[in-house]
Parts: structure tokens; C-alpha cells; sequence
């Protein structure tokens, strides 16, 4: 019997083959190459911010904190003049943003002997927040079991009495830090910018630092000389690559456009439409409309559209020549105190050009701090009598500031025209204007119908002072003057987009009511095209009523094709138009409410229906309000406190919102 060979000749082979390689693999492996070695590059460790401000004010020496919550800059401002006041006073005092550093550390402040944090509080919108104190706000709120006993404060806050939830964040913040043990050492501060904000914070400080230094038992040190923050450098050989021409923040941001966009990197869009929207009279109403195509910038209807304005180069020039001063000289501005987080007023290196029509704010009236450094450089002794007395606080002082500066609305250029013995060094000039500030303007379109493009509605401001100036607004003016090409270039506006709590109801069944006179039509073009829009998916949409007003029928009614047309779509279901001076008696849009007060009463009570109101807050959203309170006493059977807590509660619910403004 045949045997098979247990292996035929090719297994024999393969075998012979599989040993060979791993012989082979064994004998020919070589110890592993040493990596190539790379020398390592000295990087500079990433500087890690700081955000201890104990550890900041402990190696600087510093034993006053001043935080600031403010949305346009005048918080910071008053947080920078009290740190610099408490060098007259022998101490030293730091101003810090909440949002950068651990507010959790408040706790430790009595680490530092004689400290005291001091908080500058702006309240925005509708009682809120500004956006760098939310945080702060949150932790306020959140920590129920924080211990804050070692901790002496005071507060002082910026609000306008125009408003329902008047100063409610320096309320708030001083109200809390007591509830959590802290000891209050000077009565909460309550500035109005409907009256004198200046005028209420200089009150305020006058008794403040007498009260600090009786609780120290520290005596001032009558130095009333003025103290630099900031030091001028001339550059005479600057690459002009580094020099920065109007960006918010990082250099050549307005040549690269990275998203995302913010207030610190805002988007240049550009105009796609400018025209005017009245038909007669002599105001300039406006419509924009802003290209975001590629920005990957996401809006609601009711959203806010922020804009960084210039200054008009006529006023700059007109400066710059009063001052005898070449506009174009490249120039930094750097703080003295090298451990300060804010190393230069407004970017730098730059030209004094660039800093006075992007960065400087010189159109608004200088506060009393202004003219009170700005005197020294007056020559005629009765000069710097004046400037020193407006920016105290005496009877006379205060009036003759009232009278002389803000009546009269004198810019910082009037002020030189008018006082010709005054011409300070441009670069103390410049350290000491606030900064100019975006606007915020709310948003005339919805995104579900136009999801790249952004529209605003603004008239120009423009009038004449008690001197014969003609005075424009900064941005309604720049606005203006901003054609879709401009000898073939086109037009941009750095912008960026602040979210608002200013929303059409979840539920589109639900009926809105909209009540804005002039342009405060301009969030409601946004929600009546966003319900055009459901109505056109096919979605149930509920009553959509619009109350408008504006002066004659024939001149200022704006949008009037639009709205017309949304009416005869039945998009809007009820269109109520106001026309004040058309008749002999004045006729605005509360009158119109009253008129047809069962209806909405109507919608209001039964059917859930949300309210909404924007524009003028002084006048008119008061007198809309008490429009309601009548309707809820007289049509609800209510006291007229049931009717004030009704409305109240549409408010807490948000079914009562208010986009105002005064």
C-alpha cells in the first residue's frame, strides 16, 4: 500500500520559505535608530492671564479694587477715575473687569490690609446685566454659602429713571454682597442718565472718599495736581504693516475676516442698499440693508445689530488745527503701571488721525474729569477758574456746567473754539476722551427671509445749539453717508450682532400685538415678514396687530407699501397708523390702543396673545403702559394696583416686552 509523504514538495518549499524569513527577520533586525535629535526652540511660555486679582493687587501693591459693569463705557470710565482718585488719598487703586478675572476671590480681599472693592454697576436693557458682569451676576446668584464677612464695598450705579427696572444691577450687587456678610462702607450710589449721571456721581464721590478715609484713618494728601496713566511715544521708524488704521482689536482684522464675530472682531459687511425712506419733510429717514454672506453670522427677529461708527474727518481736521498738530505722526499711548491689563487707551502704535475719527469719542460733551485735567493748560487764570469750578461740586460749579457745557451741547472742539486761551498737548487730550462706542441698532429684517442680509432703520439726528452749531449724531450721520459704491469701492460697516430677549412666541398660534411710532417700527418689519414666512409654510398663525405712528401721513410714513401690502396678504390682521399732526389735536398710538381697547382686552385675557414695544422710552412706552393699566381696571373690573401687578406679571411671563430706548 502506497504511502502519501506527510509533506508534499511544495508545503516542503513554503516551510522552508516561512523559516527562512524569520531567520532572516531575527539575524537583520537592528537595534531601533536613534530618533533624529531636534533642538528644541526656546518658545516663551504662553503668558497665562492672570486671574487672580489678589495675587495682581499684592505684588503691585495695590489695596483698591474698582470692578466695572458697563455696555458703553462709562462704568469703566467712572471705575478709572475713582482708582486714580484713591492716589490723592495715599493709596493705591486698580480698575478691573469682572470678566476677567475669579470673582470667587472676594472672599480674600481681607488678606490685603485697608482694602476695599469698590463696584461701578451699569444696568442694560431691561434690568439686566451688562454682558461683562454676567458672570458675576450668575456667581452672585449661584453661591448661597460663600462668606464674605472680611469684605469692605460700596457700589455705585449707572441706570436711567426712563426705565421700569431703574439701577436694578447696583440694587442687586449691593443688596447681595451684604446678604453674604459684607460689610457696606459707604451708602449705594444711584447715578440717572435721564437727569446728570455726572452730576450724581460727582455728588456721590464728594462724600465718598471723606467716609473711606475716616474708616481707614487715612488723611488726604490735598494733591490736586493731575497724574498721567499713560506716557506718548513718538515713532519716528514704524513698518507702517504694524500700525493700526481702525480695527476693534486685532491688527489687520478688517484685511483677514476670521469668524467668529464679536464685539472684539467685528464682521465688515457690506452695503447693499442705502435709500430714504420719507417721502417729504425735513428729516432723513433711512434704510440699510448689510451683506453677511460668508460670515457665518446667525440673527433672530428682535436681535440687535451693533455698529462701529467714525467720526466725520471734517471735525478731525478742524482739531487738528486748533491744536497745531500733524494728525498723521505715528504715536503709542502706554500705561505707566506695566502690571495694568490695559496697556494703551485705544490700540496702538497708531496716528493721532486714526485715534480721533475710530477710536476717540468727540462729539459727545466732556465730563467734568476732562475739564478738570484739561485746565492746567488753560493760560488765562479765569479760564482754569471755570474749567476746575464746573468739575466740582458746588451749587455755582454744577450750574455753570449745566449751562455752559451740556445746554449747549459744546463738544470738545466748541469747548476750544469758545475758550481760546485752552490748547492742552493732543496726547493728554487723547488719553483722557472716552472711547468711542459701537450703536446698537434693532434688526428691521428676519433671517428666515433673509438669512444674509441684515437691515436697519434710522433716522438722522441732527440739530442746532444754543451757540448755532449744527450738531449730527455720529453713526446716523456715517450711515447716511454710506453709498452702495463709492467710485467703484464698496461701502462696509464693521458690525456685529448682540442677542435680545425681544422674541415672537414660540407658539405661532399665539396673537402679537406691536406698538412702535417712528423707528421703532424696525423690529416689527422683521416679525411681520417672519410671520409672512409660517404663513407661507403653511404653518396656523395667530392675529398679528400693528400699531403704528408717525407724524404726516404724506411725509414720514415709512414702510407704508410693506405694510399695506402685508395687510392686504392678511399677514398683518389689523393696521392701526397714528398720524399725530395730520389734525388739529395730536392723535399717537396709545390713543389709537384706548380706541380699541375691548378687542385687545380681548386678545390680551383670553387669548394669550404677547405685547410688544419699541421706541421712545421717556414718553411714549410710559404713556403705552398706562394705556394698558386704564384697560386692565376698566375692562378687568381691577384696582388700579391689580392693574399695575397684571401688567407687571405680562412682563415677568414675557408676554409684555419692551425694545426702548431714551
Amino acid at each position: 500500500m502506497d504511502k502519501t509523504p506527510l509533506l508534499s514538495n511544495l508545503d516542503l518549499f513554503l516551510f522552508s520559505l516561512i523559516v527562512g524569513l524569520v531567520v532572516y527577520w531575527f539575524m537583520s533586525r537592528k537595534k531601533p535608530e536613534p530618533l533624529p535629535e531636534f533642538k528644541k526652540l526656546d518658545t516663551p511660555a504662553p503668558t497665562i492671564r492672570e486671574t487672580s486679582f489678589i495675587e495682581k493687587m499684592k505684588k503691585m501693591g495695590k489695596n483698591i479694587i474698582v470692578f466695572y459693569g458697563s455696555q458703553t463705557g462709562t462704568g469703566e470710565e467712572f471705575a478709572n477715575r475713582l482708582s486714580k482718585d484713591a492716589q490723592r488719598y495715599g493709596m493705591k487703586g486698580m480698575a478691573a473687569d469682572p470678566e476677567e478675572y475669579d470673582m470667587g476671590e472676594l472672599s480674600r480681599l481681607s488678606e490685603i490690609e485697608n482694602s476695599l472693592a469698590i463696584f461701578c454697576m451699569a444696568t442694560y436693557g431691561e434690568g439686566d446685566p451688562t454682558d461683562n458682569a454676567q458672570d458675576f451676576y450668575d456667581w452672585l446668584q449661584e453661591n448661597d454659602d460663600e462668606n464674605l464677612s472680611g469684605l469692605n464695598y460700596t457700589v455705585f450705579g449707572l441706570g436711567n429713571k426712563t426705565y421700569e427696572h431703574y439701577n436694578s444691577m447696583g440694587k442687586y450687587v449691593d443688596k447681595r454682597l451684604e446678604e453674604l456678610g459684607a460689610k457696606r462702607i459707604f451708602d449705594l450710589g444711584l447715578g440717572d442718565d435721564d437727569g446728570n449721571l455726572e452730576e450724581d456721581f460727582i455728588s456721590w464721590r464728594e462724600q465718598f472718599w471723606p467716609a473711606v478715609c475716616e474708616h481707614f484713618g487715612v488723611e488726604a494728601l490735598g494733591d490736586d495736581s493731575s497724574i498721567r496713566q499713560y506716557e506718548l511715544k513718538v515713532h519716528t521708524d514704524m513698518n507702517m504693516n504694524k500700525v493700526y488704521t481702525g480695527e476693534i482689536g486685532r491688527l489687520k482684522s478688517f484685511e483677514v475676516q476670521k469668524p467668529p464675530f464679536d464685539s472684539k472682531n467685528p464682521f465688515l459687511a457690506t452695503v447693499t442698499v442705502n435709500r430714504k425712506l420719507n417721502k417729504a419733510g425735513d428729516r432723513h429717514f433711512m434704510h440699510l440693508e448689510l451683506d453677511i454672506t460668508g460670515s457665518k453670522i446667525r440673527y433672530e427677529s428682535g436681535d440687535h445689530v451693533a455698529v462701529f461708527p467714525t467720526n466725520e474727518s471734517a471735525l478731525v481736521n478742524k482739531l487738528g488745527q486748533i491744536l497745531g498738530v500733524d494728525l498723521d505722526v505715528v504715536i503709542s499711548l502706554n500705561n505707566l503701571d506695566e502690571e495694568s491689563n490695559k496697556k494703551h487707551p485705544f490700540p496702538c502704535p497708531t496716528t493721532y488721525r486714526t485715534a480721533l475719527t475710530h477710536y476717540l469719542d468727540i462729539t459727545h460733551p466732556p465730563r467734568t474729569n476732562v475739564l478738570y485735567e484739561l485746565a492746567q493748560y488753560a493760560s488765562d487764570p479765569k479760564d482754569q477758574e471755570n474749567m476746575r469750578k464746573m468739575a466740582s461740586s458746588s451749587p455755582e460749579g454744577k450750574a455753570l456746567y449745566q449751562n455752559w457745557v451740556l445746554d449747549a451741547n459744546r463738544n470738545i472742539l466748541a469747548i476750544l473754539e469758545d475758550m481760546p486761551s485752552l490748547r492742552p498737548p493732543v496726547d493728554h487730550l487723547c488719553e483722557l476722551l472716552p472711547r468711542l462706542q459701537a450703536r446698537y441698532y434693532s434688526i428691521a429684517s428676519s433671517s428666515k427671509v433673509h438669512p444674509n442680509s441684515i437691515h436697519i432703520c434710522a433716522v438722522l439726528v441732527e440739530y442746532t445749539t444754543k451757540t448755532g452749531r449744527v450738531n449730527l449724531g455720529v453713526a446716523t450721520n456715517w450711515l447716511k453717508n454710506k453709498p452702495v459704491t463709492d467710485n467703484g469701492h464698496k461701502s462696509t460697516v464693521p458690525m456685529y450682532i448682540r442677542k435680545s430677549q425681544f422674541r415672537l412666541p414660540f407658539k405661532a398660534t399665539n396673537p402679537v400685538i406691536m406698538i412702535g411710532p417712528g423707528t421703532g417700527i424696525a423690529p416689527f418689519m422683521g416679525f411681520i415678514q417672519e410671520r409672512g414666512w409660517l404663513k407661507e409654510q403653511g404653518k396656523e398663525v395667530g392675529e398679528t396687530v400693528m400699531y403704528f405712528g408717525c407724524r404726516y401721513k404724506n411725509e414720514d410714513y415709512i414702510y407704508q407699501e410693506e405694510l399695506e401690502e402685508a395687510e392686504k396678504n392678511k399677514v398683518l390682521t389689523q393696521l392701526h397708523v397714528a398720524f399725530s399732526r395730520d389734525q388739529e389735536h395730536k392723535v399717537y398710538v396709545q390713543h389709537l390702543i384706548k380706541n380699541n381697547k375691548e378687542n385687545l382686552w380681548k386678545l390680551i385675557h383670553s387669548d394669550n396673545a404677547h405685547i410688544y414695544v419699541c421706541g421712545d422710552a421717556r414718553y411714549m412706552a410710559k404713556d403705552v403702559q398706562t394705556a394698558f393699566h386704564d384697560m386692565a381696571e376698566e375692562l378687568g373690573g381691577m384696582t388700579r394696583t391689580q392693574a399695575t401687578d397684571y401688567v407687571k406679571k405680562l412682563m415677568t411671563k414675557g408676554r409684555y416686552s419692551q425694545d426702548v430706548w431714551s
